[in-house]
């Protein structure tokens, strides 16, 4: 019997970069694996895809170290820069690529003097108002950054969509448009599309796609489902009845009596709760999996364990499998109900939850 384990299948992560690259099949490939490769595991997703991308997106310094200590020879792109100019020694000392959002990094680039120049991508705020430059004042970044003998030559360019996974959107549009205005005529590589980009705006995709989530086969569409690019899901979240009872209707289940039986039943009690990621918040009827059946979820998400209606006539015993989510059980379903997003769910899995590669 296990409690809550999620179990990762590589092969699936193979098939998704094939569907992605298949897609953009003109393009090359930043695999953005930050927030511990989306829960699936920093190092072994990155072993995984070595052979089939061209380097790797990360969010933070101390997630591109962990990859070069763990051999990871590929280029890797530090999407958010670096946070100090004391950084610049180590981005060189691993051979790391940076983003360059801001006056307080191109200044340290200004004042730097670095063992080898660094490959620079120009992050350019096309209208997500997030991070990147304003578009007034890239033509004085681009000559300031050519300028540094600590930036490598020429000069790379990335932005970010802000509603990608909106068809109807027309800030994509004009996002994409504003983007090929400024870096017109520039030498250097350019990257614009995430997952929503790379899977539906084709015009977006430039020299180089940055999927993250849907590598996971996790769809970055509302109301989608990975399945529904071809993708498959990575992630199993799993655990194990660890008590079967019966209980009489008017019976009130779980803290704060939130679910009254309404007829004779029997429940199920499963090893997994908000201590190991699952949502608190989850409503009675948000499903899972017992032997191939959907069955409810009932009563609040306790800190180790939650509750589900197996319903009068089970035969389900003490030790059976549960699915969370993954296989038959798409967790954006799973998030529908909650009222978030796939992406919260498979990063929120805390340290406890055992993790199984097959």
């Amino acid at each position: 019997m296990k409690a809550a384990t999620a179990l990762i299948r590589t092969a699936a992560l193979n098939h998704n970069i094939d569907v992605i690259r298949a897609m953009a099949p003109n393009s090359r490939t930043w695999a953005a694996i930050k927030a511990n490769g989306y829960g699936h595991g920093l190092l072994p997703v990155a072993k995984a895809l070595s052979s089939q991308v061209d380097g790797f997106g990360v969010a933070r310094l101390d997630e591109a170290l962990q990859l070069r200590a763990g051999g990871v020879v590929k280029p890797i792109l530090l999407l958010e820069g670096f946070y100090s100019a004391v950084d610049l020694s180590t981005v060189v000392a691993n051979n790391l690529q940076t983003v360059v959002h801001c006056e307080e990094q191109l200044q340290a680039f200004e004042r730097a003097t670095l063992e080898h120049p660094v490959t620079v991508w120009l992050k350019i705020d096309t209208g997500m108002h997030r991070l990147g430059v304003n578009p007034d004042d890239v033509c004085d970044f681009i000559s300031r950054l050519e300028a540094c003998s600590s930036v490598a030559k020429p000069l790379h360019f990335i932005s970010h969509f802000g509603c990608a996974d909106e068809p109807e959107n027309p800030l994509t549009k004009q996002q994409i448009a504003l983007f090929n205005t400024l870096t017109a005529g520039q030498p250097g590589l350019k990257s614009l599309a995430a997952s929503s980009g790379t899977l539906m705006w084709p015009t977006s995709h430039f020299d180089y796609v940055r999927p993250g989530i849907s590598l996971y086969g996790i769809s970055p569409v509302s109301e989608r489902t990975g399945a529904d690019f071809g993708l498959q899901p990575a992630m199993t979240m799993t655990s194990s009845l660890i008590a079967v009872r019966r209980a009489k209707q008017g019976d009130a289940i779980g803290y704060g009596s939130r679910w009254v039986t309404p007829r004779d039943t029997l429940l199920g009690v499963v090893a997994i709760g908000y201590g190991d990621g699952y949502p608190r918040v989850a409503p009675d009827g948000t499903p899972l999996m017992v032997n191939g059946r959907r069955v409810p979820l009932v009563g609040r998400v306790s800190m180790d364990m939650l509750t589900v209606d197996l319903g009068p006539d089970a035969t389900d015993r003490v030790g059976d499998e549960v699915i969370l989510w993954g296989d038959g059980l798409p967790v954006e379903e799973i998030a529908q109900h909650v009222g978030t997003i796939g992406y919260e769910l498979v990063t929120n899995i805390t340290s406890r939850v055992d993790i199984i590669y097959t």
